[in-house]
């Protein structure tokens, strides 16, 4: 019995490896919102009543997508950063090293994955609203980033450019709130510091994905470079 079990199972994972697979694909010729439970049933050859056992909705086929792509950006940038931590000597310039690291590993990722990163952080799909189960996924890179600025902060090793501005009240609010959720133990101006770098980086990572820099950006990897090192001296780590 526990054999036949264990068969289920295996029979039960490759067909929602390819049920998901299927729906990668799907998301470059329809999009999220044109995702259809029905369209990849047809696809598979599979009677569309039968795709809800393992699916019951679009909604839970998008959230699984969802979860996979923020653990392969997640896991792309671990990788990053380790390599980065091993390569090279210690020393201030290995955290400044292991930013652009990570920050190259999430630019690779999204160059390869350009239709699965348009659904983590593309427009919302209308009428789907995330839920609480893709939190862990979402923020494995982000640890990691968290992790060199406040190993960076524990070493004395973070010198910014130009004396920061306090943030407001409001802001400090909004600061601890950061700080909780990634584990972040700095002060505010450098959470505040490291916040921003983080959004300029995805911020940079879609235009040129989204064709915003078509034009007028041509050297794409010298671009990102630079970038991604004035980010790094905005916080504080030396490269």
């Amino acid at each position: 019995m526990s054999a036949g079990r264990t068969a289920r199972e295996r029979v039960r994972a490759e067909l929602t490896r390819e049920i998901t697979e299927i729906a990668r694909r799907r998301l470059a010729t329809e999009g999220a919102a044109g995702l259809s439970l029905r369209a990849v049933a047809r696809e598979m050859g599979m009677v569309s009543s039968a795709i809800y056992r393992y699916f019951p909705s679009r909604d839970d086929l998008l959230t699984a997508l969802i979860i996979d792509g923020y653990n392969a950006v997640g896991e792309a940038v671990e990788r990053a950063d380790a390599r980065a931590a091993e390569d090279g000597s210690a020393g201030a310039g290995v955290f400044g090293r292991r930013w652009l690291a990570v920050c190259g590993a999430v630019r690779g990722w999204a160059l390869a994955h350009p239709h699965e990163y348009a659904l983590l952080y593309g427009s919302p799909v209308p009428g789907y609203e995330a839920p609480r189960d893709t939190v862990p996924a979402a923020i494995r890179d982000t640890l990691v980033f968290a992790r060199i600025v406040a190993e960076a902060h524990a070493a004395d090793a973070l010198n910014p450019l130009g004396p920061p501005p306090g943030p407001s009240e409001a802001l400090a609010a909004d600061l601890a709130r950061v700080r909780e959720a990634v584990r972040l133990d700095v002060p505010d101006d450098v959470a505040a510091r490291a916040l921003t770098a983080w959004a300029a980086l995805y911020g940079t990572v879609s235009f040129e994905l989204f064709g915003q820099f078509n034009g007028v950006i041509e050297a794409r990897d010298a671009y990102f470079d630079h970038s991604m090192r004035l980010l790094g001296r905005f916080i504080g780590l030396e490269s």
